[in-house]
């Protein structure tokens, strides 16, 4: 008899959230922005146990790693605004349902969009500036869902 494949969790909070992980550099670093959004799944339903993780090696590299808040499925992290041959963010998402993470990218010029990107899903690789931070949501699937990398 075969036991079918199956999620653990969502105990991201117990193993892999520690606290000051969500601030790759400190708020107050010259350069440093804050990258918020919420995570929703194929319904449109926020995502309250979600992981985000962003890596980048321009201008240096950075890690960061923020779980949703419960209340709303959002996070927020902190970081520098990458640049150089690589301006964008590489983002890890984990989540309930998910055998694997998911991989996109945060660009914040749409000159700097991959052509491979169809015109029609770009949008969904693109932060929005706001006032004094950037927002990227993510959607898991359906309408509006996130372009995701195979890695």
């Amino acid at each position: 008899m075969t036991t079918p494949s199956q999620t653990v969790g969502p105990f991201f909070s117990i193993g892999l959230v520690r606290p000051g992980e969500a601030a790759a550099v400190a708020p107050d670093s010259p350069g440093a922005i804050r990258l918020t959004g919420t995570v929703y799944d194929g319904e449109g339903e926020r995502v309250p146990d979600a992981l985000v993780e962003t890596w980048q090696t321009e201008p240096r590299e950075l890690f960061a790693r923020c779980g949703c808040e419960e209340r709303d499925g959002s996070y927020e992290i902190v970081t520098l605004r990458p640049g150089g041959e690589a301006p964008w963010l590489a983002v890890s998402v984990f989540a309930r349902g998910l055998l694997n993470r998911v991989v996109t990218r945060v660009y914040f010029d749409a000159a700097d969009l991959p052509d491979v990107v169809p015109p029609d899903r770009r949008e969904t690789l693109l932060a929005q500036r706001g006032d004094d931070d950037y927002r990227f949501d993510v959607r898991l699937q359906g309408r509006g869902e996130t372009v995701f990398f195979d890695v």
